[in-house]
C-alpha cells in the first residue's frame, strides 16, 4: 500500500514468514533474497515488511536490541512518567496559590 497507510498482517503469518526464513536463508546468496521470495510466497507486500519481522525475532529471541515486551513496557513508563509530571506541576500551582492566599512566606 502506497500513501503513508500500512498494512497489517496477522501474526501466524509473520511468524512463517520468520520460520521461513531460517529455512531457506542459507539457500540464498543474500538476505535480501531471502526476504524476498518469502514476501512473494506469502503475498507480504515487500521484502522490508520480512526482513523486519525476522529482526524483531530475532531481538525477541534474546539478541541484542529491546524486545517488543520492553518497549511496551517502555512506552507505558513514559506515559505514566509524563502523567507523574503533570500531577506534580498542578501541585507545585496549587501550593503556592494556597500559600499565597494564606499569605505564609515562601522561600
Amino acid at each position: 500500500m502506497s500513501g503513508g497507510l500500512s498494512r497489517r498482517y496477522q501474526p501466524e503469518l509473520r511468524e512463517r514468514a520468520v520460520r521461513m526464513d531460517a529455512e531457506i536463508s542459507d539457500q540464498h546468496d543474500s538476505e535480501w533474497a531471502a526476504t524476498s521470495e518469502i514476501a512473494g510466497l506469502l503475498g507480504v507486500g515487500t521484502a522490508e515488511a520480512v526482513r523486519k519481522w525476522v529482526r524483531q525475532a530475532q531481538i525477541d529471541a534474546a539478541h541484542a536490541g529491546i524486545t517488543t515486551e520492553e518497549s511496551s513496557e517502555l512506552k507505558r513508563l513514559r506515559r505514566e512518567n509524563a502523567e507523574f509530571g503533570r500531577t506534580n506541576a498542578i501541585f507545585k500551582t496549587a501550593s503556592a496559590f494556597s500559600a499565597a492566599e494564606l499569605d505564609l512566606p515562601t522561600h
